[in-house]
Order: structure tokens, then C-alpha cells, then sequence
């Protein structure tokens, strides 16, 4: 009887080293570790999402831009400026998507102050200049959307960002010469490489408006 609880009691104290051992060395290891150990006052809530919660989330549509208009507008946005809206180019082309003064005040907008500091201001001026180019180009998207000039396809999209580079009678003599009479910016930046590199897009919810105004506030 007397061995049998001395091996209980030996098999006890066995386990309880072993275990003691594992917590100090566990002890250790995070303590090694900034940021993961916990102040002895401290207390830590935890939370996960319900049931119905992890439904909405799971049922919602992120958005993605992809080739939506939200897309085209922010590529444009990277490409002009790294979408910095308050950047101001050698050339004295201003804002997120590079306006030039005249291009301003053919749209209402005289004061670049304002304009550079006024985000809003920049995306309607942006979507205002897009209604007044596809409505300089109806009849060339209309003709040659979705043909094959110098090996570019040809979409509306790509004819607006071009449009947006270098105006809509310099997009409208590319085409009719069959891509013979290019442009290039004082980048070096081609028309040509707009049209691919733009081209795709949704832009169907711009509305062609012969003398489109920004609302200034």
C-alpha cells in the first residue's frame, strides 16, 4: 500500500515539474517579445462579430474600380500627378489631374488658389472637361470606336484621356490621318500611348455638353 501511493505521489510531483517548466519557459519566450506582454492591471476585452454581423459582411459588394469611371479617374489622377492634388508642374499645369489656366476658365473657375485647395473642386472640373471633350469627339467615337489605328484599339475612354492630354482637335487629326499626325507633351508623353493606356474604360455616365460649368461650391 505504502509503495503504491509513494508511486502516485512521485508521478504527481513528476507532472507538476514538467509543467512548471513549460510555463517558465513560456514565460520567457514572450517576455523576449515588445509589445506582447500585458501590465498586471491591465485588462484585455475581446470581441468577434455575431452571426448576423459575419452575414453582412459576407452578402456585401466591395466595390472594386476596375474599368469603372472611378477607375479611369484615378489612373488618370496617378499618371498626371501621382494624384497630389496640390502639385503645381514646371509648365504651371495645376492639381491632381493638371489643368491648364485657359482650360480653367473655359470651365468658370478663375481663382487657382481656390482650385489647388479644393479637392471637390478638382473632380468636378476633372468630370466637366470629360462632358465638353466627348462632346467635341461624338462623331469620331461614334466612327471609330473600336478599331485598330497604329496598333491601338480605339474607345472612347482612350480618345477622352487623350483628349485630356492635348485637346480634342489634336485627338480628332490623329484619327483622321490614321495615326500619322501624333502629339507628344513637354514630358515626352505621346497621345498615341494615352489612347492604349486609357483605353476600356466606362465612361458611358458622362454626358456630352457643348459648354459644361463647374459649380464653384
Amino acid at each position: 500500500m505504502i509503495k503504491k501511493w509513494t508511486y502516485f505521489l512521485g508521478l504527481a510531483l513528476f507532472i507538476a515539474t514538467v509543467s512548471s517548466g513549460f510555463k517558465a519557459k513560456e514565460e520567457k519566450q514572450f517576455g523576449r517579445i515588445e509589445g506582447f506582454h500585458l501590465a498586471e492591471d491591465e485588462i484585455t476585452n475581446y470581441s468577434v462579430p455575431t452571426i448576423d454581423e459575419t452575414a453582412k459582411v459576407i452578402n456585401f459588394n466591395f466595390p472594386f474600380t476596375g474599368k469603372s469611371y472611378i477607375g479611369f479617374k484615378q489612373a488618370i489622377g496617378i499618371k498626371e500627378s501621382q494624384g497630389l492634388y496640390k502639385l503645381v508642374n514646371r509648365y504651371g499645369y495645376m492639381g491632381k489631374y493638371q489643368f491648364g489656366k485657359s482650360t480653367l476658365r473655359a470651365l468658370g473657375i478663375y481663382n487657382t488658389a481656390n482650385f489647388l485647395n479644393n479637392p471637390g473642386l478638382q473632380e468636378r472640373a476633372f468630370k466637366a472637361l470629360l462632358c465638353k471633350n466627348k462632346w467635341e469627339l461624338k462623331r469620331e467615337i461614334d466612327k471609330f470606336d473600336g478599331k485598330i489605328i497604329k496598333g491601338v484599339k480605339i474607345t472612347e475612354s482612350g480618345l477622352l484621356a487623350a483628349a485630356h492630354l492635348a485637346g480634342a482637335n489634336s485627338v480628332k487629326s490623329f484619327l483622321r490621318t490614321n495615326g500619322s499626325k501624333g502629339y507628344k507633351d513637354g514630358f515626352g508623353t505621346s497621345l498615341k500611348s494615352y489612347i492604349r493606356k486609357f483605353g476600356g474604360y466606362d465612361t458611358s455616365a458622362i454626358i456630352a455638353h457643348p459648354e459644361p460649368k463647374v459649380r464653384l461650391n
